[in-house]
Protein backbone atom coordinates (compact mmCIF):
# COMPACT_ATOMS: atom_id res chain seq x y z
CA UNK A 1 0.00 0.00 0.00
CA UNK A 2 1.26 3.46 -0.87
CA UNK A 3 0.73 6.57 1.21
CA UNK A 4 0.95 10.22 0.28
CA UNK A 5 1.93 12.84 2.83
CA UNK A 6 0.34 16.24 3.02
CA UNK A 7 0.77 19.02 5.56
CA UNK A 8 -2.46 20.74 6.48
CA UNK A 9 -3.11 23.75 8.66
CA UNK A 10 -6.41 23.29 10.46
CA UNK A 11 -8.45 26.45 10.98
CA UNK A 12 -11.62 26.21 13.02
CA UNK A 13 -14.46 28.36 11.66
CA UNK A 14 -17.49 28.78 13.92
CA UNK A 15 -19.97 28.42 11.06
CA UNK A 16 -19.28 24.75 10.35
CA UNK A 17 -21.07 24.49 7.00
CA UNK A 18 -20.16 23.20 3.57
CA UNK A 19 -18.63 25.89 1.38
CA UNK A 20 -18.89 28.53 4.12
CA UNK A 21 -17.82 31.98 2.92
CA UNK A 22 -15.31 32.53 5.70
CA UNK A 23 -11.71 32.28 4.52
CA UNK A 24 -9.35 30.29 6.74
CA UNK A 25 -6.20 32.40 6.91
CA UNK A 26 -3.72 33.31 9.57
CA UNK A 27 -5.04 36.00 11.87
CA UNK A 28 -8.70 35.59 10.98
CA UNK A 29 -10.82 36.59 13.98
CA UNK A 30 -13.16 33.62 14.17
CA UNK A 31 -10.36 31.06 13.91
CA UNK A 32 -10.27 29.35 17.28
CA UNK A 33 -7.58 26.75 16.75
CA UNK A 34 -4.73 26.23 14.34
CA UNK A 35 -2.42 23.23 14.21
CA UNK A 36 -0.07 21.82 11.65
CA UNK A 37 -0.39 18.05 11.51
CA UNK A 38 0.65 15.43 8.95
CA UNK A 39 -2.29 13.69 7.33
CA UNK A 40 -1.78 10.42 5.52
CA UNK A 41 -4.16 9.03 2.97
CA UNK A 42 -3.89 5.70 1.20
CA UNK A 43 -4.39 4.65 -2.38
CA UNK A 44 -6.09 1.43 -1.28
CA UNK A 45 -8.87 0.48 1.09
CA UNK A 46 -7.19 -1.89 3.52
CA UNK A 47 -10.42 -3.04 5.17
CA UNK A 48 -12.45 -3.14 1.94
CA UNK A 49 -15.24 -1.05 3.45
CA UNK A 50 -18.16 -0.61 1.07
CA UNK A 51 -21.28 1.56 1.11
CA UNK A 52 -22.89 3.27 4.07
CA UNK A 53 -25.81 1.18 5.32
CA UNK A 54 -27.57 3.27 7.94
CA UNK A 55 -27.28 5.88 10.65
CA UNK A 56 -28.50 5.60 14.24
CA UNK A 57 -29.54 8.68 16.22
CA UNK A 58 -30.61 9.28 19.80
CA UNK A 59 -33.83 11.24 20.30
CA UNK A 60 -35.83 12.24 23.38
CA UNK A 61 -39.04 12.06 21.31
CA UNK A 62 -38.86 8.61 19.78
CA UNK A 63 -42.36 8.00 18.46
CA UNK A 64 -42.96 11.59 17.29
CA UNK A 65 -39.56 11.70 15.61
CA UNK A 66 -40.21 8.43 13.78
CA UNK A 67 -43.60 9.68 12.60
CA UNK A 68 -41.96 12.71 11.05
CA UNK A 69 -39.53 10.59 9.03
CA UNK A 70 -42.26 8.14 7.99
CA UNK A 71 -45.17 10.49 7.32
CA UNK A 72 -43.38 13.65 6.16
CA UNK A 73 -39.79 12.90 5.09
CA UNK A 74 -40.66 9.88 2.96
CA UNK A 75 -39.25 6.84 4.79
CA UNK A 76 -41.21 3.81 5.96
CA UNK A 77 -41.18 2.12 9.36
CA UNK A 78 -39.71 -1.37 9.29
CA UNK A 79 -39.88 -2.35 12.93
CA UNK A 80 -40.29 -0.92 16.40
CA UNK A 81 -38.30 -2.86 18.98
CA UNK A 82 -38.03 -1.74 22.59
CA UNK A 83 -36.56 1.75 22.70
CA UNK A 84 -35.75 1.90 18.96
CA UNK A 85 -37.59 2.40 15.68
CA UNK A 86 -36.07 1.41 12.33
CA UNK A 87 -36.99 3.04 9.01
CA UNK A 88 -36.18 2.06 5.44
CA UNK A 89 -35.85 3.96 2.19
CA UNK A 90 -36.86 2.87 -1.29
CA UNK A 91 -33.62 0.88 -1.84
CA UNK A 92 -33.08 -2.76 -0.89
CA UNK A 93 -31.10 -1.76 2.24
CA UNK A 94 -33.03 -3.25 5.16
CA UNK A 95 -33.16 0.06 7.01
CA UNK A 96 -31.34 3.37 6.62
CA UNK A 97 -32.32 5.24 9.78
CA UNK A 98 -32.54 3.92 13.34
CA UNK A 99 -33.91 6.15 16.09
CA UNK A 100 -33.07 5.26 19.69
CA UNK A 101 -34.69 6.77 22.75
CA UNK A 102 -32.22 8.89 24.70
CA UNK A 103 -32.20 11.85 27.04
CA UNK A 104 -30.48 14.07 24.49
CA UNK A 105 -29.74 14.21 20.76
CA UNK A 106 -26.57 12.52 19.58
CA UNK A 107 -25.11 9.89 17.30
CA UNK A 108 -25.76 6.25 18.19
CA UNK A 109 -23.67 4.79 15.36
CA UNK A 110 -22.91 4.84 11.64
CA UNK A 111 -22.95 1.49 9.80
CA UNK A 112 -20.89 0.48 6.77
CA UNK A 113 -20.94 -2.71 4.71
CA UNK A 114 -18.26 -5.34 4.31
CA UNK A 115 -18.29 -8.15 1.77
CA UNK A 116 -18.28 -11.23 4.01
CA UNK A 117 -17.89 -12.67 7.50
CA UNK A 118 -14.21 -13.23 6.75
CA UNK A 119 -13.88 -9.53 5.90
CA UNK A 120 -15.59 -8.64 9.20
CA UNK A 121 -13.24 -10.87 11.20
CA UNK A 122 -10.21 -9.52 9.33
CA UNK A 123 -11.27 -5.92 9.94
CA UNK A 124 -11.83 -6.51 13.66
CA UNK A 125 -8.43 -8.17 13.96
CA UNK A 126 -6.69 -5.33 12.13
CA UNK A 127 -8.35 -2.67 14.24
CA UNK A 128 -7.50 -4.46 17.48
CA UNK A 129 -3.87 -4.61 16.39
CA UNK A 130 -4.02 -0.87 15.70
CA UNK A 131 -5.25 -0.25 19.25
CA UNK A 132 -8.80 0.70 18.30
CA UNK A 133 -11.42 0.15 21.00
CA UNK A 134 -13.93 -2.58 20.05
CA UNK A 135 -17.24 -2.15 21.87
CA UNK A 136 -19.14 -5.02 20.21
CA UNK A 137 -17.21 -8.15 19.25
CA UNK A 138 -17.81 -9.78 15.85
CA UNK A 139 -20.96 -11.85 15.85
CA UNK A 140 -24.62 -11.97 14.77
CA UNK A 141 -26.19 -8.50 14.82
CA UNK A 142 -29.26 -8.07 17.03
CA UNK A 143 -31.18 -5.65 14.83
CA UNK A 144 -33.65 -5.83 11.92
CA UNK A 145 -32.04 -7.48 8.91
CA UNK A 146 -29.58 -9.37 11.10
CA UNK A 147 -26.14 -9.79 9.63
CA UNK A 148 -22.69 -10.39 11.09
CA UNK A 149 -20.65 -7.47 12.35
CA UNK A 150 -18.91 -5.54 15.10
CA UNK A 151 -18.65 -1.98 16.41
CA UNK A 152 -15.69 0.18 17.36
CA UNK A 153 -14.99 3.71 18.54
CA UNK A 154 -13.17 6.34 16.50
CA UNK A 155 -10.89 9.01 18.08
CA UNK A 156 -13.83 11.41 18.58
CA UNK A 157 -15.83 8.80 20.53
CA UNK A 158 -18.06 8.06 17.51
CA UNK A 159 -19.36 4.48 17.16
CA UNK A 160 -18.89 2.80 13.79
CA UNK A 161 -20.41 -0.53 12.75
CA UNK A 162 -18.99 -2.81 10.05
CA UNK A 163 -21.24 -5.68 8.94
CA UNK A 164 -21.92 -8.27 6.27
CA UNK A 165 -24.69 -10.70 5.33
CA UNK A 166 -27.49 -8.29 6.19
CA UNK A 167 -30.86 -9.22 4.69
CA UNK A 168 -32.21 -7.05 1.90
CA UNK A 169 -35.73 -5.73 1.58
CA UNK A 170 -38.05 -7.70 -0.68
CA UNK A 171 -40.46 -5.86 -2.96
CA UNK A 172 -43.18 -4.00 -1.15
CA UNK A 173 -42.16 -0.35 -1.18
CA UNK A 174 -45.22 1.89 -1.41
CA UNK A 175 -44.81 4.53 -4.11
CA UNK A 176 -44.65 8.10 -2.77
CA UNK A 177 -44.08 11.60 -4.13
CA UNK A 178 -40.82 11.75 -2.20
CA UNK A 179 -38.94 8.52 -1.52
CA UNK A 180 -35.33 8.77 -0.33
CA UNK A 181 -33.46 5.66 -1.38
CA UNK A 182 -30.45 5.61 0.94
CA UNK A 183 -28.12 7.62 3.12
CA UNK A 184 -25.99 9.62 0.71
CA UNK A 185 -23.60 10.95 3.34
CA UNK A 186 -23.18 11.96 6.95
CA UNK A 187 -21.29 15.11 7.91
CA UNK A 188 -19.81 15.08 11.40
CA UNK A 189 -18.26 17.89 13.40
CA UNK A 190 -14.84 17.23 14.88
CA UNK A 191 -12.53 19.14 17.21
CA UNK A 192 -9.46 17.74 15.42
CA UNK A 193 -9.84 17.53 11.65
CA UNK A 194 -6.26 16.36 11.14
CA UNK A 195 -6.53 13.50 13.62
CA UNK A 196 -9.90 12.22 12.44
CA UNK A 197 -8.98 12.46 8.75
CA UNK A 198 -5.78 10.54 9.42
CA UNK A 199 -7.66 7.82 11.29
CA UNK A 200 -10.27 7.30 8.56
CA UNK A 201 -7.72 7.27 5.75
CA UNK A 202 -4.68 5.61 7.30
CA UNK A 203 -6.40 3.13 9.62
CA UNK A 204 -9.75 2.47 7.90
CA UNK A 205 -8.67 2.97 4.29
CA UNK A 206 -11.10 5.72 3.30
CA UNK A 207 -10.01 7.98 0.45
CA UNK A 208 -9.92 11.76 0.36
CA UNK A 209 -12.10 13.09 -2.46
CA UNK A 210 -11.76 16.82 -1.81
CA UNK A 211 -11.14 19.45 0.84
CA UNK A 212 -13.21 22.56 1.45
CA UNK A 213 -10.51 25.07 2.32
CA UNK A 214 -9.01 23.93 5.58
CA UNK A 215 -12.45 23.42 7.10
CA UNK A 216 -13.81 20.15 5.72
CA UNK A 217 -12.60 16.78 4.43
CA UNK A 218 -14.80 14.75 2.06
CA UNK A 219 -14.09 11.00 2.20
CA UNK A 220 -15.29 7.95 0.29
CA UNK A 221 -15.19 4.16 0.43
CA UNK A 222 -16.80 3.69 -2.99
CA UNK A 223 -17.10 5.59 -6.24
CA UNK A 224 -19.61 8.09 -4.82
CA UNK A 225 -17.77 11.36 -4.14
CA UNK A 226 -18.30 11.14 -0.39
CA UNK A 227 -20.33 9.12 2.05
CA UNK A 228 -18.83 10.79 5.10
CA UNK A 229 -17.33 14.20 5.69
CA UNK A 230 -15.77 15.95 8.65
CA UNK A 231 -16.13 19.60 9.55
CA UNK A 232 -13.75 21.39 11.92
CA UNK A 233 -15.70 22.62 14.93
CA UNK A 234 -15.25 23.19 18.67
CA UNK A 235 -16.68 19.76 19.53
CA UNK A 236 -17.81 16.44 18.08
CA UNK A 237 -21.45 16.21 16.97
CA UNK A 238 -23.66 15.38 14.00
CA UNK A 239 -23.64 18.23 11.48
CA UNK A 240 -26.27 16.85 9.10
CA UNK A 241 -27.48 13.71 7.34
CA UNK A 242 -28.12 13.69 3.58
CA UNK A 243 -30.72 11.40 2.02
CA UNK A 244 -30.31 10.49 -1.64
CA UNK A 245 -33.24 11.11 -4.00
CA UNK A 246 -33.55 10.51 -7.72
CA UNK A 247 -32.98 14.00 -9.10
CA UNK A 248 -33.78 17.69 -8.95
CA UNK A 249 -37.49 17.05 -9.55
CA UNK A 250 -37.68 14.92 -6.42
CA UNK A 251 -35.73 17.50 -4.42
CA UNK A 252 -38.36 20.05 -5.45
CA UNK A 253 -41.19 17.66 -4.59
CA UNK A 254 -39.57 17.21 -1.20
CA UNK A 255 -39.66 20.98 -0.67
CA UNK A 256 -43.37 21.00 -1.55
CA UNK A 257 -44.04 18.05 0.75
CA UNK A 258 -42.42 19.70 3.78
CA UNK A 259 -44.15 23.00 3.07
CA UNK A 260 -47.49 21.19 3.32
CA UNK A 261 -46.46 20.41 6.88
CA UNK A 262 -45.32 23.96 7.67
CA UNK A 263 -41.59 23.36 7.28
CA UNK A 264 -39.66 25.73 5.04
CA UNK A 265 -36.19 25.00 3.62
CA UNK A 266 -33.42 26.18 5.92
CA UNK A 267 -30.95 26.39 3.02
CA UNK A 268 -31.41 25.71 -0.67
CA UNK A 269 -32.16 24.52 -3.18
CA UNK A 270 -28.69 24.90 -4.63
CA UNK A 271 -25.69 22.99 -5.93
CA UNK A 272 -22.53 22.42 -3.89
CA UNK A 273 -19.02 22.68 -5.28
CA UNK A 274 -17.46 19.63 -3.56
CA UNK A 275 -19.40 16.63 -4.87
CA UNK A 276 -21.42 18.76 -7.31
CA UNK A 277 -24.61 17.58 -5.61
CA UNK A 278 -27.95 19.36 -5.60
CA UNK A 279 -29.05 20.14 -2.05
CA UNK A 280 -31.85 21.39 0.13
CA UNK A 281 -31.50 21.46 3.92
CA UNK A 282 -34.22 21.40 6.57
CA UNK A 283 -34.29 21.38 10.35
CA UNK A 284 -36.37 18.45 11.50
CA UNK A 285 -38.82 19.14 14.36
CA UNK A 286 -36.44 17.70 16.94
CA UNK A 287 -33.26 19.61 16.15
CA UNK A 288 -31.34 17.53 13.59
CA UNK A 289 -30.48 18.91 10.17
CA UNK A 290 -31.56 16.70 7.25
CA UNK A 291 -30.82 17.18 3.56
CA UNK A 292 -32.42 15.99 0.36
CA UNK A 293 -29.64 15.56 -2.20
CA UNK A 294 -29.22 14.24 -5.74
CA UNK A 295 -26.86 14.16 -8.72
CA UNK A 296 -23.71 13.73 -6.68
CA UNK A 297 -20.49 13.07 -8.60
CA UNK A 298 -19.03 9.57 -8.89
CA UNK A 299 -15.30 8.95 -9.23
CA UNK A 300 -15.05 6.25 -11.88
CA UNK A 301 -11.28 6.32 -12.46
CA UNK A 302 -9.39 6.14 -9.17
CA UNK A 303 -6.02 6.42 -10.89
CA UNK A 304 -6.83 9.85 -12.30
CA UNK A 305 -8.61 11.50 -9.40
CA UNK A 306 -6.67 14.16 -7.48
CA UNK A 307 -8.25 15.70 -4.37
CA UNK A 308 -9.05 19.35 -4.88
CA UNK A 309 -8.93 22.11 -2.28
CA UNK A 310 -12.08 24.12 -2.91
CA UNK A 311 -11.99 27.78 -1.90
CA UNK A 312 -14.18 28.91 0.97
CA UNK A 313 -16.43 31.11 -1.11
CA UNK A 314 -20.12 31.69 -1.91
CA UNK A 315 -19.54 30.06 -5.31
CA UNK A 316 -18.38 26.86 -3.60
CA UNK A 317 -21.40 26.90 -1.29
CA UNK A 318 -23.85 27.13 -4.18
CA UNK A 319 -22.56 26.97 -7.74
CA UNK A 320 -25.94 28.14 -9.02
CA UNK A 321 -25.79 31.29 -6.90
CA UNK A 322 -29.51 31.20 -6.11
CA UNK A 323 -29.56 30.45 -2.36
CA UNK A 324 -28.60 33.03 0.27
CA UNK A 325 -26.07 31.99 2.92
CA UNK A 326 -27.40 29.76 5.70
CA UNK A 327 -28.99 31.53 8.63
CA UNK A 328 -27.42 31.75 12.06
CA UNK A 329 -30.18 29.45 13.27
CA UNK A 330 -29.21 26.73 10.80
CA UNK A 331 -25.53 27.17 11.58
CA UNK A 332 -26.26 26.68 15.26
CA UNK A 333 -28.30 23.55 14.51
CA UNK A 334 -25.45 22.15 12.38
CA UNK A 335 -22.94 22.80 15.14
CA UNK A 336 -25.22 21.12 17.66
CA UNK A 337 -24.44 20.31 21.27
CA UNK A 338 -21.20 18.55 22.28
CA UNK A 339 -21.56 14.79 21.81
CA UNK A 340 -19.21 12.79 24.01
CA UNK A 341 -20.20 9.65 22.14
CA UNK A 342 -19.61 6.23 23.58
CA UNK A 343 -16.86 7.61 25.81
CA UNK A 344 -19.56 9.32 27.93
Amino acid sequence: MCFAFTLVKICICRDGIEGCHHIATEGIEDTELQSETPIWYSDGMALEIRQIRHVGLFTPNLEEHARFYADVWGLETVEAAGDAIFLRGSSAEYFILALYHGRARGLHHIAYALSSKDAVLHAASQLRQAGVKIVLDPGPMDQPGGGFGFRFIDPDGRCIELSSDVSVQPDGWRKKDIEPSSICHVVNNTPDLARISSFYTDVLGFRVSDWSGQQMAFLRTESKHHNIAFNAAPHASVNHIAYLVSGVDEVMRGIAQLRKHGIEPSWGPGRHGPGNNIFCYFKDPFGYVAEYTSDIDYITDESRHEPKIWPRSPQSMDRWGVSPPPSEDLRAAMTGEPDKGWAA
